[in-house]
């Protein structure tokens, strides 16, 4: 979505204290467990605040993870729309082939709408399982195991309810998921490439592995908080909004209220309920925040593990800024925020761009995995370094292929090719070279640590990937 599309407007004019956005940056550029990506506020339909952490771009794709069940609810609302799909409708119905296998009578008894809103009767997720007992079907694999509960009584966060939903999707519509939203949600709101995994069987996931821009996200949120209007336009049905946002499947497991957590506040069609509002949500930081008391949405995108963390710092400071009405007199805190959003950036690693010593034993330098093999990485197999004029050369070989980033003498350097990357390092001291490597399609950075008196390498992530390790992975789909 083009930014500009949406209007602009100063944070005071619609309400919005600048000093609480002030102080939500603060506290995640000082979170040492939060790296922030991107950020756009929305107020009363205005684009009040937007950043992004160089070196990620609002123009580049990301993965969402599990945000990406919201866009599959949303292809849903418009299939239920169109009377393609019902929510009453047993599942079994849209896969004849399995009539004879599938006997369990609660698999039998499943719906449309307990797919939607994670409530299978299954007590916990079942994605190794299903995969297991048939790694060509997913579908199959997921109906073959026998529900605990009732369809409709109980919750678990659970994948393959989200794959059957967004398989059912794909084989009524004749196409892909990404083909299905374009003319009725990425058209309407001027999404650009959105690009989705997909499994081996050629499916699109539904339940994770969407690429979209941060302005996706927030598009989506603005349309939701507008009961499915765009620019005067309906494209979603009121009816649909209000069901997948709403409780329709209870979560709270006994804990008492004030306890409560934002993962524990109910479920609705492929979207949580929150503290405040709802939001879509994914993993390490990918959040959809829809808040219809302030009339406001907040996209983001980060790389953390502790993302209940990340919404506290949402309703401790940004929550709060959201006031009755237009402030006055704010002119210099607004223009400081802007000028604040506009610099953004990830501290680059520091390193001397050259070896201080033994430099014709760097010049080819050339390294294996410290101790046999590196844990998350199991196909990372060597590194070398090149010392070249315009700087170092960095190849990392996985599975047998070579991936080549360089590294510039001041903040990060950008490689698009294969993979986008933005690379920041160098010469720790005369016997180790540090880097570390951001896949700018992904939430993840890889650091990797050479040791020239024992030739080994190690590598770490600082979030692991959640579908697959290769480094070659690590963008969106093409084609």
């Amino acid at each position: 979505m083009d930014i500009h599309r949406l209007p602009v407007s100063t944070p005071a004019a619609q309400g919005v204290d600048a000093v609480g956005v002030h102080a939500f940056l603060d506290a995640v550029d000082a979170d040492p467990d939060i790296e922030p990506h991107s950020l756009m506020i929305l107020r009363h339909g205005h684009l009040v605040a937007s950043g992004w952490w160089a070196p990620y771009t609002p123009d580049r794709p990301q993965l969402l993870y599990s945000l990406s069940k919201s866009f599959t609810a949303t292809a849903a609302g418009f299939a239920v729309a169109e009377g393609l799909i019902g929510l009453d409708d047993p599942v079994i119905s849209y896969f004849p082939e399995f009539e004879a296998d599938i006997t369990d009578p609660r698999s039998r008894s499943m719906l449309v709408r307990h797919v939607a809103s994670m409530a299978s009767g299954h007590e916990e997720e079942t994605l190794a399982r299903a995969d297991a007992l048939d790694p060509d079907e997913l579908v199959r694999g997921f109906l073959l195991l026998p529900p605990e509960r009732d369809p409709g009584t109980v919750f678990a966060y659970n994948n393959p309810t989200t794959y059957t939903l967004a398989a059912i999707l794909q084989r009524v519509t004749g196409q892909p998921l990404t083909e299905y939203l374009r003319p009725r949600l990425f058209e309407p709101l001027g999404i650009g490439p959105a690009a989705w995994l997909r499994d081996r069987s050629g499916r699109e996931l539904g339940f994770s592995g969407l690429h979209a821009t941060t302005d996706a996200v927030a598009g989506l949120g603005q349309l939701y908080l507008r009961g499915g209007v765009w620019e005067g336009r309906r494209l979603l049905p009121e009816r649909w909004v209000a069901e997948a946002t709403r409780t329709q499947t209870a979560n709270a497991d006994g804990t008492p209220e004030g306890a409560l957590s934002d993962w524990q506040q109910g479920y609705g069609f492929q979207f949580w309920r929150s503290r405040h509002g709802y939001r879509g949500d994914g993993a390490y930081g990918q959040f959809c925040v829809v808040l219809p008391e302030q009339d406001a949405v907040i996209a983001a995108t980060a790389a953390t593990a502790d993302m209940q963390r990340m919404l506290d710092l949402v309703w401790t400071h940004l929550l709060p800024a959201f006031g009755p009405g237009p402030l006055s007199g704010r002119e210099e805190q607004d223009a400081a925020l802007g000028r604040r959003l506009a610099r953004l950036a990830l501290p680059p690693v520091q390193g001397e761009p050259a070896p201080p010593e033994e430099a014709e034993a760097w010049s080819e330098a050339a390294f294996t995995p410290y101790g046999g093999v590196c844990a998350g990485l199991p196909d990372l197999t060597a590194v070398a370094v090149t010392v070249t004029a315009d700087g170092p050369r960095l190849t990392l070989t996985d599975d047998d292929h070579p991936l080549d980033v360089r590294l510039g003498r001041d903040g990060w350097t950008v490689t698009e090719e294969p993979v986008p990357t933005a690379v920041s390092g160098g010469w720790t001291d005369a016997g180790t070279f540090t880097a570390d490597v951001v896949f700018l399609e992904t939430p993840h950075r890889l650091t990797v640590t050479c040791s020239l008196p024992d030739r080994t390498f190690t590598a770490r992530w600082a979030t692991e990937p959640l579908h697959g390790p290769t480094l070659r992975s690590q963008r969106a789909p093409r084609g």
